[in-house]
């Protein structure tokens, strides 16, 4: 009996450290006013398939399956295109709408550190906002969620509008724009001559090829080189590059967002602002967030391309993130104090630890006629703190025993009392 490849099960300190990094997230999206929805895992293989949805690269790692009706289905690979289907499904709901969602999603892809079939993902999403504060407030709430999580980021970000009209002004035609564009996104993993053969491949003239391998040439060429050198500063590319860089200088995020003119993401649906957030220290080479504004999805899937659903979005790598967070000394959660009944006592403990947990104490039960000298070896091994005994004696004086396992003290007193301490000592 084994896992599937590339999923697994999480349980004791690795669950409790998973649960602190939900918890983080889940308390920055309500801080910013993102409200929790859930959407289906299942869909209709039309609609993952779609040419609006994500794309030649992603369909490769799709699972399919068919059920008994004979209806071809399809594990969601992202949150973002069911995110879309409900939109669609609801015209009725209010915009601008503000939504986050984290659940698992599904890829056949390789496995590798950080990368599972099996994961989950952590998205926020705002549905009819057009302008750059969307990006603005979305690189806002990575930059506080990577603070509380004491990880340095460098947030690379770009402009798939801005970068195609540069691949237009070198002489890429337009049904090839697409493409590569996805190719340039590949220039860290593969390299500048790998970029340059895949290009090749492509049948991209021999002319424009030779364009291209100047400009990547270059180390970070700025946005005011690229717009003067293809003359690009009335474009409307270059006016979101330039609306969105004032609002990250005004909001002091320039150290952490840095403009990159040949990120374009994997996803063929984002349309403007693109961006990818990496370990500042270099330690860890993959990326541990992603997103952009994807304004055509919604309006194409149900057959309205007429009709505007500005939209920009936000996703966290979880898995990613925890493999960083894998070797530091992160505690499991564990109870504040432990009862244990002593003899023909178990009633009376139960009541007893109802009581704690009424009162907000995090408390654990010692299963009962275990010898007390166990017990307490196991509660110092786990490092809890304190343990609650009642015997025979305590029943009869309406007492309890706190034990307090790192100071070596011993209070007998009446179990309001032994609350007291507790909180006294958990404050």
């Amino acid at each position: 009996m084994q896992n599937v490849k590339g999923t697994y099960d999480f349980f004791g300190k690795e669950q409790a450290i998973r649960q602190k990094v939900r918890s983080v997230l889940e308390e920055v999206f309500e801080l910013y006013d993102f409200e929790s929805m859930e959407s289906t895992v299942l869909h209709e293989l039309d609609l993952l398939t779609s040419k609006y949805a994500g794309g030649d690269e992603i369909l490769k790692e799709m699972y399919e399956l068919t059920d008994q009706g004979g209806r071809r289905l399809g594990l969601r690979y992202d949150l973002t295109i069911p995110f879309a289907k409900v939109m669609a499904l609801n015209p009725g709901i209010k915009l601008p709408y503000r939504r986050y969602e984290i659940g698992k999603v599904f890829r056949d892809g390789p496995v590798k550190r950080g990368r599972l079939r099996e994961f989950l993902q952590c998205d926020v999403d705002m549905v009819g906002a057009q302008g750059p504060e969307a990006e603005a407030e979305l690189m806002l709430i990575a930059v506080e969620v990577f603070k509380r999580l004491d990880i340095p980021v460098t947030l690379r970000w770009n402009n798939r509008r801005f970068l195609s009209e540069i691949l237009d002004a070198v002489g890429v035609p337009a049904e090839e724009s697409l493409s590569v564009m996805l190719t340039l996104d590949k220039l860290e993993k593969i390299g500048s001559d790998g970029v340059l053969e895949e290009l090749k491949d492509k049948e991209i003239s021999g002319a424009v090829v030779d364009e291209i391998a100047e400009l990547i040439a270059r180390s970070e060429p700025s946005f005011n080189f690229l717009a003067d050198r293809y003359s690009l500063g009335e474009s409307q590319g270059s006016a979101e590059v330039s609306a969105l860089q004032a609002l990250i200088d005004k909001l002091s995020l320039s150290e952490i967002c840095r403009f990159d003119p040949f990120l374009s993401r994997g996803l063929s649906f984002y349309t403007g602002t693109v961006y990818e957030i990496f370990d500042a220290s270099g330690i860890y080479t993959s990326s541990i967030g992603s997103g952009g504004r994807y304004d055509s999805i919604i309006g194409k899937l149900i057959g309205r391309e007429d009709m505007a659903y500005p939209a920009a979005g936000l996703s966290f790598g979880m898995e990613s993130i925890l493999e960083m967070l894998r070797d530091r000394q992160i505690p499991a959660l564990i109870p504040q104090v432990v009862v244990i009944s002593i003899g023909d006592t178990i009633g009376e403990a139960v009541m007893a630890a109802s009581v704690l947990r009424s009162n907000g104490i995090k408390t654990g039960m010692e299963p009962a006629g275990r010898k007390l000298k166990k017990a307490l070896a196991s509660l110092e091994s786990r490092a809890i703190r304190y343990a609650l005994l009642i015997g025979e004696e305590e029943v009869q004086t309406g007492k309890v025993r706190l034990k307090d396992m790192k100071e070596r003290e011993e209070y007998v007193v009446p179990l309001d009392e032994a609350l007291y301490l507790l909180e006294k000592n958990d404050a």
